[in-house]
């Protein structure tokens, strides 16, 4: 008798190890499906206007304008951090979630005027 008893409790654990993880794959499913998503905002301080891609989609952001976006791709922008039409200076960076970033002049970069970059404001 026991043994009987002793097959059927380990018979029961095994259905309920298998039950939470049928559950946990059901739970990462769910929050691939409706989340998986990031909201940032970025803000344009510089005098150029700014063209950037942003997860393959590009966009163009004003002088002084602030834009929210989400992002469902991973938050990468891209994009040319020289504003002259015949230099091209290409930057990429992920974006995290829930912060503020801004364009703003480099000022490390002397003697370049049309040098900007992205940066964590917030």
């Amino acid at each position: 008798m026991a043994i009987t008893v002793e097959k059927a409790l380990l018979n029961n654990q095994s259905i309920l190890q298998n039950f939470g993880l049928v559950e946990e794959i059901e739970e990462q499913a769910a929050e691939i499906i409706s989340g998986g998503y990031e909201v940032f905002k970025i803000r344009n301080n510089t005098g150029f206007n700014i063209n950037h891609v942003l997860d393959g989609t590009a966009f163009l952001i004003q002088p002084g304008e602030e834009w929210t976006y989400t992002a469902y791709n991973g938050g990468t922008i891209e994009f040319d951090a020289d504003s002259r039409s015949d230099n091209y200076r290409p930057l990429s960076y992920n974006l995290d979630e829930g912060q503020i970033y801004e364009f703003q002049d480099n000022t490390y970069t002397t003697g370049n005027p049309y040098d900007f970059d992205i940066y964590r404001v917030s």
